[in-house]
């Protein structure tokens, strides 16, 4: 029977390259997936060790470290690092150096004034000469570093964005007015926040002192140790030096190195527990295309199993030896894929280093031996899987019964039980769906969604007929005779088709239900922001960091401004007193406002309370922020103020809920003057009196002093910027997904050339009978295309009944959402269904046309 399996692979090996090929994909994508995250992550941890080569012991300063990327200049309230700190360890036993370190943010602005890099990772930080003038951290690549606050340093891909030569000027900024600086050195760096599209701005030790923390104090100080120095016992007598505190921590550099290789791995199992996700999805589909072929293989091969039998084969015997083809396709496929799989890594890097330019560290391919076992058993279980079914219903066929007849039709008993079973999975779906809907549970929605694609997937034969039987009129309309044979073979096996249809069914239900869900968060997004933003225009960091308190005053200043408020938030601690519930003695976050503009700025809705309640002193709270720690109209809260000091605020009123408003907003007046001396402002809302003017945005970027770091944005600016990120979400998922629609493609056109194949008699009498070359390659055109349809529209209904759901899940996160069904995209992906069916019939419908006549008459 091994040789038999042998020899049926090799006979039929053009009829299983489709089958191969999927599973070749899909195998491909886990190997690819494996390959890339394990190449990245070794290469990220090799950068990682040689970034604390150097580092024996660090120090920092957990204030100083928050401070630094928010610019508030607040006091510390625990002991800092300073230089004295930093002299008190250098004379410790065993230090040879200590380093002392202050980082934030620091935007560049290129020529034309636009920020370099992204808002997250634009790095600012100090450049530490040590005695022969350089810094190690940052290898210099031309001139030399900072001296002074007139001077700056850039990492090279930054200055070559920016077009910038060493003695240029160049603009940077933090939270406040734009500096005008020189550029005296280029810098390398293997700073994964910079690596991955950010900058590096080095200023000089005291510069950058003064524009993070305050003058003389340090967020970190890496200690040196000189050679044969036992780290731990260094660690020890640093820890002894320091004042005590608790925002002051000491760990060595291996410590350190171990934490960020965790992070590491972290990070690289996330990416690949995602990548892992849509290869699953491939693999998924591909079950459905090896299902499919092998039940073909099996029905055009009746006689000769049937014969098999007749002379002694046993059931198991017949089972096993489809089983071992099933093995062998898996395990030539999954080897296959495996090599693909190194391919689609080594291009994915390239990609990423190229065109995206994220510069990703180099290092060695890695192709652990886990990722070659794993991409085999994944292909060959798949495949094994897959062919279970088509198995047993070949051990099934009769030695006498079967030998007249070239396929067994389904009984009426199977049919029953697989509607039946359907219809369950269906129901239950259904339900799921339903409740997780109602009660906003995510998990019960997607337990749900599965069980009712499932029920569809079982039904599906069930349903193919009726569908089909839609375009009946249509096909013979306008195709007549070849029409109507096209539909009278797209409903003879409907087994066969629902199998072909489900593939592609896949792809289309994922890809209409992110549709679905993308149009309605941006439909959401567009109304709260034009219901709930009365003001022209916003000012922030692009970093979400705090901006500098003056630069409410410059807005302020600035012609065409009618109104404004900044925003800034105010940590509190409230005791209602005993006996009151979950609020007693937790924090707060108090958003103080301008009482007397705020209305003008953001629309303000009262379910309870006083619409008044701001200018007289109160609070108002967000309906959502009520129910969640049981505020009501009238409560006296108690509070403590950052500054040490005590009062109580009472609830003014209850806000219907508004995407522009803070849960609980304060009075500037009575709460600002308690906020932490220099603390900075989230945002400040700007109203023009001639509207949003392109006159009154330009002025306030002028305000801000052209900071590249400040964005200044509108209704139409807010809403783009929303459109856009559910876009790239959107175009990244597709591309994920574009894999499980080859492989959906490659299945319409395996089961198209195989019925082909096993047509041929069928196909020579319509010859003979007078039926042209057009109209045989118009039937299996047609067959292809409503096989196609029939998928697509399956996928269309399910995508949309799945975003329904998923929608319902996020109206408590957004606003009045409701479900949107784009009609022009959902055309679309109907349109492409139709031209996936039609490109998939080519090759077999030319291979159906060049059949010769009495050859396909003769054919068994």
């Amino acid at each position: 029977m091994l040789r038999t399996a042998l020899r049926n692979v090799l006979a039929h090996k053009g009829r299983l390259l489709m089958t191969m090929l999927a599973v070749m994909l899909g195998t491909a994508f886990v190997a690819g997936t494996l390959v890339f995250t394990d190449t990245m992550g070794q290469a990220l941890r090799t950068q990682n060790s040689k970034s604390y080569a150097d580092i024996a012991v660090t120090v920092s300063d957990s204030e100083a470290v928050g401070r630094g990327y928010d610019h508030g200049g607040r006091a510390a309230a625990g002991p800092t690092l300073t230089e004295d700190t930093r002299r008190k360890l250098v004379a410790l036993p065993g230090a040879a150096d200590v380093r002392g370190v202050v980082s934030g943010f620091a935007g560049i602005a290129d020529h034309k004034g636009a920020l370099i890099g992204n808002g997250f990772s634009t790095t600012g930080t100090n450049y530490v000469p040590g005695a022969d003038g350089t810094d190690p951290r940052y290898p210099l690549v031309a001139g030399r570093g900072p001296k002074d606050a007139t001077e700056i340093a850039l990492d090279t891909r930054t200055a070559e964005k920016g077009g910038f030569k060493v003695g240029d000027t160049v603009r940077v900024a933090v939270n406040g007015p734009v500096m005008q600086l020189k550029l005296t050195g280029t810098l390398h760096t293997n700073d994964p926040r910079v690596t991955a599209g950010g900058s590096l701005a080095a200023f000089d030790t005291a510069t950058a002192q003064q524009l993070y923390l305050s003058p003389g104090r340090f967020a970190e100080l890496d200690v040196k140790a000189e050679p044969g120095t036992d780290d731990t016992a260094l660690l020890a007598a640093v820890r002894q030096a320091l004042p005590q505190g608790d925002n002051l921590e000491a760990k060595t550099g291996r410590e350190l190195a171990d934490e960020q290789d965790r992070m590491i791995a972290q990070g690289t199992k996330i990416l690949s527990t995602f990548l892992m996700g849509f290869a699953a999805i491939a693999l998924f589909v591909g079950i459905f295309i090896i299902a499919n072929t092998f039940s073909m293989l099996v029905a055009q091969r009746t006689r000769e199993l049937a014969l098999l039998r007749a002379v002694g084969a046993t059931r198991r015997q017949i089972t096993r030896s489809v089983k071992v083809e099933a093995a062998l396709v898996g395990l030539t496929a999954s080897v296959a894929g495996l090599l693909a799989g190194i391919g689609i890594a080594l291009g994915l890097k390239a990609l990423l280093n190229g065109p995206m330019d994220a510069n990703l560290p180099d290092g060695p391919l890695v192709v652990a031996p886990t990722t070659v076992l794993a991409a085999i058993a994944v292909g060959v279980l798949v495949t094994l899987v897959a062919a279970w079914l088509p198995a047993r219903r070949a051990s099934r066929i009769a030695p006498v019964a079967a030998m007249s007849s070239s396929e067994q039709p389904a009984t009426q008993k199977s049919l029953r039980l697989r509607n039946t079973v359907g219809l369950l999975f269906s129901l239950a779906g259904a339900a799921a769906l339903a409740a997780g809907a109602s009660g906003k549970e995510v998990k019960l929605v997607g337990l749900g969604a599965g069980a009712l694609l499932i029920g569809v997937f079982v039904l599906t034969p069930l349903l193919s007929r009726p569908l089909i039987a839609l375009f009946a009129p249509l096909l013979r309309a306008v195709y007549g005779t070849p029409g109507k044979l096209a539909r009278e073979n797209a409903v003879r096996n409907p087994r066969r088709t629902a199998a072909t249809a489900s593939a592609l069914t896949i792809g289309v239900t994922l890809i209409t239900s992110l549709t679905v869900v993308g149009a309605s968060v941006n439909k959401a997004v567009d109304d709260s922001t034009s219901s709930d933003l009365k003001a022209d225009y916003t000012v922030a960091m692009q970093n979400f960091s705090d901006l500098s308190p003056e630069v409410a005053a410059q807005i302020a200043k600035a012609p065409g401004v009618s109104a404004m408020s900044t925003e800034r938030s105010v940590p509190v601690t409230i005791d209602r007193g005993q006996g009151r519930g979950a609020g007693d003695g937790e924090n707060e976050f108090l958003t103080a406002v301008d009482a007397a503009t705020i209305a003008q700025l953001a629309t303000v809705r009262i379910r309870e309370g006083s619409a008044d309640a701001l200018v007289q002193g109160k609070l108002l709270v967000s309906s959502g922020r009520s129910e969640q720690a049981r505020y009501q109209v009238g409560d006296v809260l108690a509070v403590t103020y950052p500054d040490g000091s005590k009062g109580s605020l009472t609830v003014g009123g209850v806000l219907e809920a508004n995407t522009a408003l803070a849960p609980v907003l304060a009075p500037e007046a009575v709460v600002g003057p308690h906020a932490q001396p220099g603390s900075g402002l989230e945002k400040v809302l700007v109203k023009g009196r001639n509207g949003a003017t392109e006159q009154l945005k330009q002025a306030l970027r002028d305000a801000t002093g052209g900071n590249p770091l400040i964005a200044v944005k509108g209704e139409k600016d807010i809403k783009a910027e929303s459109r856009q990120a559910v876009t790239n979400i959107l175009n990244m998922m597709y591309g994920l997904l574009g894999m499980s629609v080859v492989i959906a493609v490659l299945g319409v056109v395996n089961t198209m050339a195989m019925s082909v194949f096993e047509r041929r008699r069928e196909i020579g009498m319509l010859r003979a009978i007078g039926l042209d070359r057009l109209g045989i390659r118009r039937m299996v055109r047609l067959e292809s295309l409503l096989i196609a349809l029939f998928g697509g529209l399956v996928g269309v209904g399910l995508g949309i009944l799945v975003a329904w759901a998923g929608v319902r899940t996020m109206a408590d996160d957004l606003k009045g959402i409701t479900t949107v069904v784009p009609p022009l995209q959902i055309v679309c992906f109907l349109l492409a269904a139709a031209g996936i069916g039609l490109l998939a019939a080519l090759w077999p419908a030319h291979r159906a046309a060049k059949l010769d006549i009495l050859d396909a008459i003769r054919s068994e």
